[in-house]
């Protein structure tokens, strides 16, 4: 075994060394590389293969060096809360505004708006409870939508991006929403 591992220690240290940094590291790994290997001789089926056989011992013990790692930072005593986002702070705000101004539509549109779009019923569901017909749902509910907006920008003037409303400003600074 000592002559095979003098004829390839110096290569399998360049190739130790090409996938570590750390110059030490590297000659801790070659040193494990030949225990193991003497170690384990008695599992060597053939001579001849003796440099692919302690490769693949180099690479595995390069790959326990790395599992043996530490792959994260320690966290600080004090963690900074998140940035809020402007988007969710803006619905959030906008949602608050919701009820006073379904409470301003007719009946007739709030109803069925509430029971689509805030309770989470089918257009379907909405047209059985109110004893209507399917068409008859849609349509309210596509015409309370039209009115709850044309009462969105009536009050409020609302900046729109791609993930929908990104801001909006109150234009009486009195009014509820």
């Amino acid at each position: 075994m000592e002559s095979y591992w003098q004829e390839h220690k110096g290569r399998l240290l360049h190739y130790i060394n090409r996938k570590v940094d750390d110059p030490t590291a590297a000659e801790d790994i070659l040193h494990d590389v030949y225990l193991k290997a003497h170690s384990q001789l008695h599992k060597l089926k053939s001579e001849e293969s003796i440099g692919g056989w302690l490769y693949r011992i180099a690479h595995n013990t390069i790959m326990d060096h790395f599992r043996q790692q530490k792959h994260w930072e320690e966290l600080s005593e004090t963690i900074e809360p998140p940035e809020e986002d402007k988007e969710e702070k803006a619905h959030q705000e906008l949602s608050r505004c919701l009820a006073p101004l379904l409470k301003e539509l007719p009946e007739k549109y709030s109803t069925p708006l509430q029971m689509s779009e805030l309770e989470g019923m089918s257009q379907q569901k909405v047209a059985d409870e109110l004893g209507l017909s399917l068409s008859g749902s849609k349509s309210r509910i596509q015409r309370g939508r039209a009115l709850l907006r044309e009462h969105f920008t009536n009050c409020c003037d609302v900046e729109v991006g791609r993930g929908g409303v990104t801001d909006f400003t109150p234009k009486n600074p009195d009014h509820n929403c």
